[in-house]
């Protein structure tokens, strides 16, 4: 931990410099830098905002397919107690995990035909549960596993590089937290921009991942295993359990998260709802053969799981040292678990907004930002992977058994919506695409049973504390906006905008040039003006009264002593005291306050900011309007 805190230090002057450069030069200069130009709202649905499904693909797949690195291990460490002869095992769980990935995609593919406007599993539970926390149920779920998919794929990916630059291990925490930084900032400048960052990486991840299946087959026609036997198959070793095998198999399934990314960004496709279906097909072949080819490789190779060396690493060595290609492979992989965030930078915000949009988040998470994506999400995104992070110090072992169990909550409930909706409408081919969906929703049943009970007492616990949290907060905050639509509300036939009695108090320190504009802008505005001047002694007090007297006493003068030096108690009690006034009482009471606003940027601290402070204390009364009159400094 002390080695980190040394990395944070230049993190931390990297931010002054750029709060520096904020103030000095110009705020929306550095923005723009950072974001790039902003966009109309009429350039969404144009042809550069949207993606052909090629490049979407590698994009999109990034989270399903980068598990690949990581996925068959998660499953292998469970097994680590029982020794060698448990390696065989392996093939099985990894089979398993690739038919269900292949259910799981063809069950997708059907909500995509049926729901082509995005939305995945949120989308298809609201149009088929009446009750709403079934869809938060789902969109809770999805929104704490796309958290965790950032959080995974990072501290896998600086977990890599660590096995291959050990000297890299006591600084794993820092640099996670600096990738979903620069993550974060390509995605605020766009679908498009990240396109061009992040898709060829993955596409090289894939080749690479490909050409190393290929390599070891090739070894093996020619050489054999490099190890002397491979683990016996078929054996089954002492203290093997079906918990044990399940709890296994539960954690191999963090390979399967991502699937739903396609479903939800079903817009930013080019071709629609075809660009979906074809990117899901293209992604189940890949990934499948991938995790067979990786994972019969395993077993061959005889390789066991290590803390210090991941078995992707191991692999590798053992067929091309540790040398250029070794290098490019490890490199490859760092990139594109990484990677594997931005597309959860994809789903997380629109699915976030899907919700936001029906009342069950803040509205602030339905906003476009400048270059047209969700960057309100993508920040609170980021926001909570980087807690997360920080919390179990970017160690994937210790984030895993949070992972999938609220993703396989979302399938189910999507196979199970889309049931219903087949079994509704009837249209062309329904029966065919019921049994499919029905046939999904026993197996993600089955699968979310088993995440949940083998991985309850390792932290999943967690996980199912936080989604009926999340969905209570959601059942309030549509509760909160249904009251104040309800008290918003008018009839247009009957209210009418009425004629205020408005009286204006004027907050002066003396006799100046900002006297004269606050004053002359309140007799512009009302009646009833009243100047407040607020002594600190019954000099300063005297010297006011009568130099308000010599000046013609434009309006009247209250001049009130505070001996504590306080300026917001004195000021409340004379609202209240207006509030409070029988016969005369004014609907509203405008305080207006003067403000300094220098020339330079560094002179703003040379004067005392009251008015900030004064506004925000005045929240409390509900018929008091602050305005504050800006004063220009010349020089």
């Amino acid at each position: 931990m002390h080695g980190e805190w040394r990395w944070i230090h230049p993190v931390l002057v990297c931010l002054a410099v750029l709060a520096l450069m904020m103030a000095t030069v110009n705020f929306s200069v550095v923005k723009r830098a950072l974001v790039g130009r902003p966009m109309k709202s009429r350039e969404l649905n144009q042809a550069h905002t949207k993606l052909m499904w090629l490049v979407a693909l590698p994009i999109l797949a990034a989270d399903l397919y980068s598990s690949v690195a990581y996925g068959p291990e998660a499953g292998m460490t469970e097994l680590d107690p029982l020794g060698a002869a448990a390696k065989w095992l392996v093939l099985p769980i990894t089979t398993a995990t690739v038919l269900l990935l292949c259910i799981l995609i063809v069950s997708y593919m059907m909500g995509v035909i049926a729901y082509p406007s995005g939305g995945g599993a949120y989308a298809i539970a609201k149009d088929n549960f009446r009750r709403p926390w079934v869809s938060l149920l789902a969109a809770s779920a999805l929104l704490v596993d796309y958290v965790l998919t950032v959080a995974v794929s990072v501290s896998s990916g600086i977990q890599t590089m660590a096995s291959s630059y050990p000297a890299l291990t006591r600084f794993e925490t820092t640099l996670s937290v600096a990738c979903i930084v620069v993550i974060l900032l390509v995605n605020l400048r766009g679908v498009s921009e990240s396109a061009k960052v992040f898709s060829l990486p993955t596409l090289f991840f894939m080749v690479c991942m490909l050409f190393l299946i290929g390599v070891g087959f090739v070894h093996e026609a020619r050489l054999g295993p490099s190890m002397p036997a491979a683990p016996p198959f078929g054996s089954v070793p002492r203290g093997l359990t079906v918990l044990l095998l399940l709890k296994a198999f539960s954690s191999a399934c963090s390979s399967l998260t991502g699937i739903e990314t396609i479903s939800n960004a079903v817009p930013i496709f080019r071709e629609g709802k075809n660009g979906a279906l074809k990117a899901y097909a293209v992604l189940g072949a890949i990934t499948s053969i991938t995790l067979l080819g990786f994972a019969y490789l395993l077993y061959r190779e005889g390789i066991v799981t290590n803390p210090h060396n991941t078995m992707l690493s191991e692999l590798v060595g053992r067929y091309f040292g540790h040398g250029p290609i070794y290098q490019v492979i490890i490199w490859a992989t760092l990139v594109v678990l990484i990677l594997a965030a931005n597309s959860t930078f994809t789903g997380f915000p629109q699915l976030a907004a899907l919700v936001a949009n029906d009342g069950f988040l803040p509205r602030a998470l339905k906003l476009r930002g400048d270059r047209l994506g969700y960057s309100n999400g993508m920040i609170v995104l980021a926001t909570l992977a980087t807690l997360l992070v920080e919390v179990f110090h970017a160690q994937t072992n210790a984030l895993i058994p949070l992972y999938s169990i609220g993703v396989f909550v979302a399938f189910t409930l999507a196979q199970l919506g889309l049931v219903k909706y087949w079994l509704k409408t009837r249209d062309r081919g329904w029966r065919v695409k019921l049994v499919i969906n029905a046939i999904g929703v026993v197996v993600t049943t089955v699968v979310c049973f088993v995440v949940a009970v083998t991985k309850f007492t390792s932290g999943a616990w967690m996980v199912l504390v936080v989604i009926p949290l999340m969905i209570s907060i959601a059942l309030k905050v549509h509760k909160h906006y249904e009251a104040v639509a309800k008290e918003l509300h008018i009839d247009l036939q009957v209210d009418r905008p009425k004629k205020h009695r408005v009286v204006a108090v004027v907050l002066v320190s003396g006799i100046h040039r900002v006297a004269i504009e606050t004053i002359s802008y309140a007799q512009s505005t009302c009646e009833h003006v009243l100047a407040l001047y607020i002594g600190f002694d019954d000099e300063s007090i005297e010297r006011m009264e009568q130099k308000w007297q010599e000046w013609g006493s434009p309006c009247r003068l209250v001049a009130v002593k505070n001996e504590y030096r306080s300026l917001l108690h004195p000021l409340s009690r004379l609202i209240r005291r207006l509030e409070e006034h029988e016969g005369g009482k004014p609907d509203h009471i405008q305080l207006i306050i003067g403000q300094f606003i220098p020339k330079r940027w560094w002179e703003n601290l040379l004067h005392v900011q009251t008015s900030l402070l004064i506004r925000a204390w005045m929240i409390r009364h509900k018929d008091v309007v602050v305005v504050t009159v800006p004063y220009h400094l010349q020089s």
